[in-house]
């Protein structure tokens, strides 16, 4: 019996909280919102994150830990998950990418790519 790869899809909003930031500063200050959807057939448990994040700069920072937001959620079949969390960046444009590590219910662990996505003051990108 061949076993199935989880399939785990992540989607991401951003949004630039202007109230929170100050360009002066160079303090720019972003929100993300995340849904990671399990359309596999097994249920998924979110064990760590590991997120790599650019300014516009190509100044990076790696940052590695346990869950989310507190949470290492259990994401059924057919579940998704959402929440949301913020990074600062000291350039207006930057972006984030990243990887879960998760474990199936089986035991098999496994990985769940993020896509890169960028983090923007409205209207600096075309």
């Amino acid at each position: 019996m061949f076993k199935t790869e989880p399939c785990i899809v992540v989607n991401v909003k951003t949004e630039y909280l202007a109230e929170q930031s100050s360009p002066r500063d160079n303090r720019f200050v972003f929100a993300y919102h995340i849904s990671i959807s399990n359309q596999g057939t097994q249920a998924a448990k979110l064990l760590t994150r590991h997120w790599i994040i650019t300014d516009g700069e190509a100044r990076t920072e790696e940052v590695r830990g346990d869950g989310v937001i507190g949470e290492q959620p259990h994401i059924a079949a057919g579940a998704t998950y959402s929440y949301s969390s913020g990074a600062i960046l000291k350039t207006p444009v930057g972006s984030m990418h990243g990887s879960y590590g998760m474990i199936d219910d089986e035991g098999q662990p496994f990985e769940a790519k993020i896509s890169a996505f960028s983090l923007a003051v409205p209207r600096m990108l075309h």
